[in-house]
């Protein structure tokens, strides 16, 4: 596929929601397909409208232009969550840095604070849209808007939750995330994931 890729352009899907109806909206939503990761592909299509109208996550769509028009690439979704970080889990480096941002448990010997969560990453796979953008650039991308939050409410702490798989796990860890944990899946999640957990990983920003 030639790239005629012109740049990229953020929509947040509540935006979309108010401008183009909520009917229209779900028609391109519909156009995204990602068959390496059914979750990503079922929270844009099932989930990400409820969740942005309850404040529960918060979608960002990416477009860009292609032969004049423009296509849906890749989404992310991002929240806000407490988590608890065991600190044998960090290097002393991170310990010292997450110690300013979290409220450290001797009895746990762990870490616990709020922090933005990349709830969801993934390229579009329809009509081969996934070339126009690497996966490094979507992260990138995420990433600067956590950076925004981080602007407005302070922290410097994001993370995430990937599948138990090398190559997702490399592909954050060259992108600065490392990993701190495990969370094992819920009843509703084990039917679309494929093994029994999440690998937990953070950035420190």
């Amino acid at each position: 596929m030639k790239n005629n890729l012109t740049g990229y352009n953020l929509i947040n899907l509540a935006d979309m929601v108010k401008q183009l109806g909520e009917d229209r909206t779900k028609s391109i939503l519909l156009t995204y397909c990602c068959p390496m990761n059914e979750d990503v592909e079922y929270f844009l299509k099932d989930k990400a409208i409820e969740f942005s109208k309850q404040g529960l996550a918060k979608t960002h769509l990416v477009f860009t232009s292609f032969q004049g028009e423009p296509v849906l690439i890749g989404y992310f979704a991002l929240s806000s969550k407490t988590i608890r970080i065991a600190k044998k889990a960090l290097s002393k480096t991170l310990q010292k840095r997450i110690n300013k941002f979290a409220v450290y448990s001797p009895e746990h010997k762990s870490y616990q604070m709020s922090a933005p969560l990349i709830a969801q990453l993934g390229k579009n796979y329809n009509n081969e849209y996934n070339q126009l953008i690497t996966g490094d650039e979507l992260l990138k991308i995420a990433c600067e808007q956590v950076t925004e939050v981080h602007n407005i409410l302070g922290g410097k702490i994001a993370y995430l939750e990937c599948q138990d798989q090398e190559d997702l796990i490399e592909f954050y860890s060259r992108n600065g995330f490392v990993n701190f944990g495990k969370r094992f899946l819920d009843k509703e999640e084990a039917d679309r994931v494929h093994g029994k957990y999440y690998i937990q990983m953070l950035k420190y920003f």
